[in-house]
């Protein structure tokens, strides 16, 4: 965060819900993000986030389990939410990773090189979000279960429950966030 390590948590679970936009800066378009809940399970990386960028983080108890099978993935499963509200999602793979196709879901999904965020006082902040471009394991076949709505307000529950567009396991990778800028 803010090109340090987040208060020696580099490596945590992190599940979160939002939307995507695009903003016009003179001849640029940049692709963004607004997160409307973000739940990990440190305390100290929630309140750093909600401090500084004012971001929806919420602490809730998390786990995850990925599968292999001789090096090869075959699903990863994350569970957040404490013994009366516990969610499951969990998401199964064939085959290798792959690069993202142009166009294709998966880079819209996870190709945002920007984040936004609402402010206390009504204005909004922008940040830059820096990652090297991800592989892909496209059309996996996902579950959720468990008591959404412990989490999210409606519509999202219900919205949530339903059965999703696209799914899919990205690799990931080290991200930097960088200081953010009130915009106009």
């Amino acid at each position: 965060m803010l090109g340090l390590p987040a208060l020696f948590h580099q490596n945590f679970e992190e599940v979160n819900l939002r939307f995507y936009v695009r903003r016009r800066v003179g001849e640029e378009s940049r692709l963004g993000v607004v997160f409307i809940r973000e739940m990990v399970s440190l305390p100290l990386v929630s309140e750093v986030a909600r401090l500084t960028f004012n971001e929806a983080y919420r602490t809730v108890p998390m786990r995850h389990n990925i599968v292999q099978t001789n090096g090869t993935l075959q699903s990863v499963e994350y569970v957040f939410g404490g013994p009366r509200d516990e969610c499951r999602l969990a998401l199964h793979v064939n085959g290798a990773a792959q690069e993202m196709g142009g166009g294709s879901d998966e880079e819209f999904l996870s190709d945002r090189e920007w984040g936004y965020t609402r402010q206390r006082d009504g204005g909004t902040i922008e940040y830059r979000v820096e990652h090297a471009k991800w592989r892909v394991w496209p059309a996996a076949r996902w579950e959720l279960e468990g008591p959404l709505g412990e989490f999210y307000d409606e519509p999202f529950a219900s919205i949530l429950s339903g059965a999703p567009t696209s799914a899919f396991v990205s690799d990931g990778s080290a991200v930097k966030v960088l200081f953010p800028e009130r915009i106009a």
